[in-house]
């Protein structure tokens, strides 16, 4: 590393940069003075430069952060014999300016009114970094250039501003500092200015102190009491441990007889690990009479030379010990930071390099190259369509399923849970299948369960399929549509019509192929309605539907008549417990005729239910003649409740009797020709509309409970293949399909010659990101060539 004395003005050139470029990437080592109004900032300021330069005034004058960069210079440098504008209008660069005032007229002109001979008047000049060139020998006019850039920026209202004045003062008198000063800090808002200027003020303030790499330079006036001192207050807020504070304690002199500042400035009041320095303002009746800075500087040496309370660490005290200490503690701190910053700068050329790469060379695009350059990024578009599907490509994403993923999601979860959730008989009631079932006999009375019932009412059940698989189309639809939005890359980028018109055109593919695709489905769909094949070998059969339904009915009803005997044996035991007598002779007859009696009731049940199970196993297990007329009496109608039925009619029906003749008349007429009347009037007040049976017999239960099995074993069936057969349809045409035909369809519709400056049109808010990468990349660049100089 170079000198320690060069680390200063590479700080200034990096400050340079970072406020033209308004770069706010890099943290640099700054000195920042703080402190609230009057108390002694400006002063301390034009102490260490040894010039009066600074607003003056009521109220808050510094209005704007002021960068100060103090550059020692030697008399005999090669800077000071360049030519250069003076108080007059900034002026270029470049020799062809207009003409402008010698050196030589410059020091005739100034070489009275300095007081010194004409190189020292020369030598000390300030330049703004908004007037590029134009030198100010007198500071008089700097003041006024400060007061003039603070009303344009901030206004005449007293209001602050964020923007800062970059000043620099070059002399040999000073030490190479760079310093910002900020706004005193105030209470009430007096005259125009903001209710708010409290606020505003400290957050500015807490805006440079807060940064890591900011020295705080806190002024407080000694003949205020330190524990109000509101500079210190703000920056304990950002370094409580005080490591990187200075505590400055102005006007000294002013403090009451028999008082003094000794304890503050030894550090037993408040530490400071860089201590406190004690200073010497000026007066206002020095500053009105003009007394030169020199001689309040020596005034300043000899106060604190002749206090007794101070008269062992003047050597600690004072405005030139406190510019030696800003400066050892600025450079040594640059001298911690600066390879920090060095890294920082390594780390955002990387970054920036990176982003400008991917704008895309500008020079890349000529008329030569036009057409490998669109049939490259097409290529490119439809490899990274086909990967997406396949699961290949380079930026799979862990956070949710996508491409060709979430297509097999769509076939394995949407669709077949979707299938799986259909019931094909719960918009089935019981009275709608013996509707049916009755509406497909027409006037005769059925043998045996019709067939064509059953077709009647399986086909619309396997329409229920069709919805799903229309929604399963439209959902692989909409997700190769996002594949396709979202497989391009940041080449592609560049030119936005080109890749709007790459969207289109597979958009437009997509769409011709949903036709198709949905019209396949749907062919699936009624090529399972148009033929009900019963002979499948998954097919139950009805012979054992009906063999199932039996066997369940029969198992119920054993259930039933064996909860009727024990409810009646536990009847039985109640009444006969009820009724014992008290004597044993008695107990014991009476057990005996109870259980008599219960015996014979048991015994008497249970031939009836061996009967009745009888009949059951002969229907639902036929051995030679009887069961098998047993078992085709279900379908030919012979079952035994019907025959009951129907002798039960026959007994309930009311005897006739024999007509007579008539004693007064010549007419016959029968005995019960009321109850014909009566007949007649119940037939015509009959509602054909209506279902005049709401009780169902055996035989239609049987019937019913049949036709809604074999729905649901030839619905499961349909269903099995409709879940295997519409995805393959959906990847045969329409997935694999525009796979295939994607690169021929791009190449066909967009490579083409007098297309290729239109696709080729760049983006202008792209074009304007690559120049300002482009100008960040340069400005580190610069950056990083002047740390190298002292690294």
């Amino acid at each position: 590393m170079s000198a320690l004395k060069d680390l200063i003005p590479v700080v200034n050139k990096l400050q340079d940069i970072v406020t033209t470029t308004n770069l706010t990437e890099l943290d640099l080592p700054l000195l920042t003075i703080i402190g609230s109004q009057s108390a002694g900032k400006s002063s301390v300021l034009e102490n260490i430069v040894g010039k009066d330069f600074l607003p003056r005034g009521t109220g808050i004058v510094t209005r704007r952060p002021l960068i100060l960069q103090l550059i020692n210079i030697q008399p005999d440098d090669p800077l000071v014999y360049q030519n250069s504008s003076t108080s007059g209008p900034g002026y270029p660069e470049s020799s062809d300016a207009i003409e402008e005032p010698t050196l030589e007229d410059h020091l005739k002109k100034n070489a009275e009114a300095s007081g010194a001979d004409g190189q020292s008047a020369v030598a000390e000049w300030g330049q703004f970094l908004h007037l590029p060139g134009k030198r100010f020998y007198n500071f008089q006019e700097i003041r006024r250039e400060i007061e003039a850039e603070t009303a344009r920026i901030a206004g005449k209202n007293k209001g602050i501003s964020r923007v800062p004045i970059n000043l620099k003062i070059y002399s040999p008198n000073v030490l190479n500092l760079t310093m910002v000063d900020l706004p005193g800090l105030t209470k009430i808002p007096i005259g125009d200015q903001p209710t708010d200027i409290e606020r505003q003020i400290k957050n500015l303030i807490l805006e440079y102190i807060a940064r890591p790499n900011a020295i705080i330079l806190a002024v407080s006036p000694a003949n205020v009491d330190l524990v109000n001192s509101e500079a210190l207050k703000l920056a304990r807020q950002v370094d409580p441990q005080g490591k990187r504070t200075i505590g400055v304690l102005s006007k000294v002199d002013l403090m009451d007889h028999g008082t003094n500042a000794l304890d503050i400035l030894t550090g037993k009041v408040y530490p400071l690990k860089l201590g406190f320095i004690g200073v010497v303002n000026r007066s206002q009746q020095d500053i009105s009479v003009n007394k030169a800075l020199f001689d309040s500087l020596r005034a300043e040496e000899e106060f604190f030379l002749s206090h007794a309370a101070y008269r062992n660490i003047a050597n600690r005290c004072g405005t030139k010990y406190l510019a030696r200490v800003l400066n050892q503690t600025l450079m040594n701190h640059i001298r911690e930071r600066l390879p920090d910053i060095k890294a920082k700068l390594n780390t955002l050329m990387g970054q920036t390099e990176q982003e400008l790469a991917s704008y895309g060379d500008m020079g890349s695009v000529s008329e030569s190259n036009k057409g490998g350059l669109i049939l490259q990024l097409m290529t490119k578009f439809a490899t990274n369509f086909v990967n997406s599907i396949e699961g290949n490509s380079s930026s799979v994403s862990t956070k949710e399923l996508c491409g060709g993923a979430r297509i097999y999601s769509i076939y394995n979860d949407v669709f077949g849970s979707s299938l799986l959730s259909i019931n094909p008989t719960a918009s089935l009631s019981v009275s709608d299948i013996r509707t049916a079932i009755r509406n497909s006999t027409g006037p005769r009375p059925s043998l045996f369960v019709p067939e064509l019932a059953f077709d009647l009412l399986v086909k619309p059940q396997i329409k229920l399929l069709e919805g799903p698989s229309h929604r399963c189309v439209e959902l692989v639809y909409e997700e190769l549509m996002k594949i396709c939005h979202n497989c391009g890359s940041p080449e592609l980028g560049r030119y936005p019509k080109l890749q709007a018109k790459l969207i289109e055109v597979i958009s437009d593919l997509l769409r011709e192929r949903l036709g198709p695709t949905t019209q396949y489905v749907e062919s699936l769909i009624d090529i399972h309605r148009a033929y009900i094949n019963t002979n499948h070998p998954n097919f139950v059969g009805a012979a054992a539907a009906m063999t199932s339904v039996v066997e369940e009915r029969k198992k119920q009803k054993e259930e039933g008549m064996r909860i009727k005997t024990r409810e009646e044996k536990k009847k039985t035991t109640e009444a006969g417990s009820a009724s014992s007598p008290d004597s044993p002779k008695e107990l014991l007859l009476e057990n005996g005729s109870t259980n008599s009696s219960v015996s014979q009731l048991i015994e008497k049940h249970r031939k009836s239910s061996d009967s009745v199970h009888g009949d059951e196993a002969r229907h639902a297990h036929p051995q030679n003649g009887d069961n098998k007329e047993s078992f085709l009496n279900f379908f030919f109608g012979k079952d035994s409740q019907q025959e009951n039925q129907q002798q039960q009619l026959h007994q309930n029906k009311p005897a006739t009797r024999p007509f007579q003749f008539a004693e007064d008349s010549e007419t016959l007429h029968f005995a019960n020709e009321p109850e014909a009347q009566t007949a007649i009037q119940r037939m015509d007040a009959l509602n054909l509309h209506k279902d005049t049976e709401s009780h169902l017999s055996e035989r239609e239960q049987l019937e019913c409970e049949l036709i809604r099995r074999l729905i649901d074993s030839y619905f499961d069936i349909v269903r099995e293949m409709i879940q295997d057969q519409v995805p393959k349809a959906v990847m045969c045409l329409l997935v694999n399909y525009t796979k295939e035909c994607v690169q021929n369809r791009l190449v066909s519709k967009l490579y083409k010659e007098s297309m290729f400056d239109e696709l080729l049109f760049e983006d202008e808010n792209l074009a304007q990101e690559r120049e300002k990468c482009q100008k960040l990349l340069n400005t580190y660049k610069e950056a990083s060539e002047i740390i190298n100089e002292v690294i």
